[in-house]
């Protein structure tokens, strides 16, 4: 059984925006428009892979082209102009043709729904016990709309199996408001979220006994969320950023937080 008791004494102890220091989030506090933020956090969230220090590389080149407001350099700017912008980006295995491609994606969603929690919304229901098939939309819509260029990576396919990481990281940081997570999407509710399983969380859902699943995919990841939402049904994704951080800095041991 977890102790929810120390789960949220780590909770208040380190989900302050001091220990977001290296974390991708903290590039999302240079926005105050939540219309500025949904495009920052997506590049951020989709390059959020690799080595830290290139992480905060990658993403820092692209949104200091974008400028103060990303919303404002996707809507003035055109494809020629982006590319332009781009030539030569490299970020491990995502070149210069994925990043443009990501932007247009973006570019042309926000073109037709007028937002991206918009487009999100046009296929999320929320009788949906999770956000995940409205994330399979969401995914689907923005491929669509650069089906001409080539994404690469940058945008997941939640129906191939994949836990989907880097989109449920974009969601944590959308959807919810905290000390760390910035939110800015209102119309969904926390407690659809879905944990973004990366090895860290996962190795904490079976050694809490969340999950026996040894393969990260969607099922393992609905299966911890599922054990979070047993302790927090408000907001399952609550410990995902201290239990993430914690475990990066060698101190987190799933043990600690079962009681006997």
């Amino acid at each position: 059984m977890i102790d929810s008791d120390k789960l949220e004494k780590l909770y208040q102890a380190y989900n302050h925006k001091r220990f977001a220091c290296s974390d991708p989030v903290e590039f999302l506090y240079r926005y105050d428009h939540p219309a500025d933020r949904e495009i920052a956090a997506l590049v951020a969230s989709s390059l959020a892979y690799g080595r830290v220090a290139q992480i905060r590389k990658s993403i820092s080149r692209v949104l200091e082209v974008m400028g103060k407001s990303p919303r404002r350099y996707v809507e003035k700017t055109g494809l020629k102009s982006i590319e332009a912008d781009f030539a030569g980006f490299v970020h491990r295995f995502a070149s210069d043709t994925h990043i443009c491609a990501l932007i247009a994606g973006i570019q042309r969603s926000i073109m037709t729904y007028g937002s991206l929690q918009a487009c999100f919304l046009a296929g999320f229901r929320m009788e949906h016990a999770t956000v995940w098939d409205g994330l399979q939309a969401f995914s689907a819509k923005i491929k669509a709309f650069c089906a001409d260029m080539n994404p690469g990576h940058l945008i997941p396919v939640p129906g191939k199996k994949s836990a989907c990481k880097r989109l449920n990281l974009y969601l944590r940081w959308m959807v919810r408001k905290d000390a760390v997570d910035p939110g800015g999407w209102d119309a969904v509710l926390p407690s659809k979220l879905v944990i973004p399983l990366d090895t860290h969380m996962h190795r904490f859902g079976l050694g809490a006994g969340m999950t026996s699943r040894r393969q990260a995919g969607v099922r393992t990841a609905l299966e911890v969320t599922e054990g979070f939402r047993k302790i927090v049904p408000q907001d399952p994704v609550r410990y995902d950023f201290v239990l993430t951080r914690t475990a990066i800095a060698g101190q987190m041991n799933p043990a600690d937080f079962v009681s006997v």
